[in-house]
């Protein structure tokens, strides 16, 4: 059983940043997110994606952004639950809640906050026979520990980011093969990344498959073989693991089985303190629905701090609160 003050659900930049604002009134913090990293879709869809309306940075990476939050949280040591998906939220009589994830772990806290971007990202799955058959038999859809594939076999596809990095990071010294299909000849991850995939393809570090897809899986008890459709031959390739990598689709998910009051697939909150129709659970970021609403990660942000005052007086409600500017705080760690 995990405990802490407060839980957010979602470890993107809004979830990231709320920890520095809740950790400046001495509220601990634990982060739960389905993805196996920080960062949301900053770090799983765009890392190398420039953005410009980030105050004091006229341009920043994505990825950098997130390497940032993490830095600047990182006195206030936030508890992390990775690779794991929010199921259920309990109120127990006490006011507290008790959720528990998609692999039965539990946590405790007196505030819940919401900040899942979007949603639940959920893989985008290949329409192929038998698929469902060989889930977590040879399928992967995300690469939660990379040491699992010591010594395999395994093909990666998909043309994006994260297809790109995890086959340059699996073909160093983890795989015994890599093995890149897409299903073109172009590919449309990150141009440096691409250069990599080419000169480790050139060097027989790995075997590069263009204008290609995966039709068939084989396999009795586990996926064992893959059929390979290319542009004029049939392959059969051995394997130990097929791992399609074609993005993530942003769903409500079990968010919608909560209880929370819901405008389309967005929650409502109350723009005063982004509080939500059950007292203790509050929403931040893309997920939530006001009037005058602006999906903007900088608007997320002002949301995180509204917030964490707000938690505070739930989480605390004889305390006294002080605010200070952090300018005299005579640095985070000495706080």
């Amino acid at each position: 059983m995990i405990s802490s003050d407060i839980i957010i659900i979602g470890a993107g930049p809004c979830g990231l940043f709320s920890v520095f604002e809740a950790g400046l009134l001495n509220m601990k913090c634990h982060l739960i997110d389905y993805l196996p990293q920080v960062g949301g879709q900053c770090s799983e869809i765009y890392p190398k994606k420039p953005i410009y309306d980030i105050p004091g940075f006229p341009e920043i990476l994505a990825g950098d952004l997130i390497d940032n939050l993490m830095c600047q949280i990182n006195p206030f040591k936030p508890g992390f639950t990775l690779g794991e998906r929010v199921e259920i939220i309990e109120k127990k009589e006490d006011n507290t809640f008790c959720v528990i994830t998609s692999c039965g772990t539990k946590h405790i806290s007196k505030v819940i906050v919401i900040a899942g971007g979007l949603g639940c990202f959920e893989p985008r799955k290949p329409n192929i026979n038998k698929l469902s058959s060989f889930e977590d038999k040879g399928i992967d859809y995300i690469v939660k520990d990379p040491l699992k594939y010591k010594d395999k076999k395994i093909i990666i596809s998909g043309g994006g980011d994260s297809a790109l990095d995890w086959t340059i990071h699996l073909a160093k010294n983890i795989c015994s093969n890599v093995t890149l299909v897409h299903r073109r000849s172009s590919f449309r991850g990150h141009l440096e990344s691409v250069e990599k995939i080419n000169k480790m393809s050139q060097a027989g570090l790995i075997d590069l498959i263009t204008n290609a897809e995966v039709i068939e899986l084989l396999g009795d008890k586990k996926l064992d073989c893959v059929k390979i459709q290319a542009e004029n031959e049939i392959i059969h390739k051995e394997i130990d693991y097929w791992i399609p990598l074609f993005g993530l689709t942003p769903k409500l998910g079990p968010i919608a089985n909560w209880g929370l009051n819901l405008d389309k697939n967005a929650i409502v909150v109350n723009p005063h303190d982004f509080s939500t129709n059950i007292q203790g659970i509050y929403a931040i970021g893309d997920i939530n629905s006001y009037p005058g609403k602006l999906k903007l990660i900088l608007s997320g942000f002002h949301e995180a701090v509204l917030m964490s005052h707000s938690a505070f007086k739930y989480v605390f409600p004889d305390g006294k609160k002080s605010f200070k500017y952090t300018t005299v705080l005579g640095g985070i760690k000495g706080f």
